[in-house]
């Protein structure tokens, strides 16, 4: 399949849009698709490099289960995200599981080809470089507001920061596909705290709640609140 019809999709990211044209053409050109049915494990914790990931349709669930079954929620990544930089740098085992959130579509460079593509054009290890330092200045963020702000904040920031996928998009989207269950692991908060917050901000008419949907209705107010 030509891979040039998902150009457009790639091209609404702030990452791939901003990659010199020959880079997008080398990366499109090394490009697998790859589709996951729902729940279908893309790799695991300990698995051995397999290469670059891009979502184009769906969602990715990226984090770990403890030997108790308890599940800890790095990460929800959506379109059109750009993921597994890590194990490219340094050659190592995945540091966690990823999983397909409903049917997905995702877009593969395996590992192989993008490295043969840097070896031959090094300039372009620049690029890799700032995605890996794009989310682990996002790292950092979610660690202090852990550590720091109160849950409301918290919830607030983090639903902004979905809705603007990250960085990602502009602009940001009203409508976010996301389970109360999955937005409460990210937040490391009970599902009955996060309902009982989300149930709050819907009363003041800042967001609409659906079935796995979550509206915002009023950005600047959420806004405010995401201050502290």
């Amino acid at each position: 399949m030509d891979m040039q019809v998902w150009r457009s999709r790639l091209m609404s990211g702030q990452w791939f849009s901003h990659l010199p044209v020959p880079f997008q053409d080398s990366l499109l050109a090394a490009a697998r698709l790859r589709r996951l049915s729902s729940g279908q494990l893309l790799f695991k914790r300990g698995d051995p490099p397999c290469g670059l990931y891009a979502v184009l349709e769906g969602s990715v669930r990226i984090g770990a289960v403890s030997e108790q079954g308890k599940e800890a929620l790095l990460s929800l990544v959506e379109p059109p995200h750009w993921f597994g930089e890590i194990c490219l740098f340094d050659g190592q085992a995945r540091t966690h599981d990823a999983f397909a959130v409903g049917t997905c579509t995702l877009l593969h460079i395996p590992q192989a080809a993008l490295l043969k593509l840097l070896d031959e054009q090094p300039v372009y290890w620049r690029q890799l470089a700032l995605l890996m330092s794009h989310k682990l200045r996002l790292t950092f963020i979610n660690l202090e507001q852990l550590s720091l702000m109160p849950a409301p904040a918290r919830l607030a920031h983090r639903l902004l920061m979905i809705a603007a996928g990250y960085g990602e998009i502009d602009p940001p989207r009203r409508v976010l596909q996301l389970p109360q269950e999955q937005l409460a692991s990210l937040l490391s908060l009970s599902r009955q705290t996060t309902n009982q917050l989300l149930k709050d901000l819907q009363g003041q008419g800042i967001l609409n709640l659906k079935y796995g949907e979550i509206e915002i209705v009023d950005a600047e107010r959420l806004r405010a609140l995401a201050i502290f």
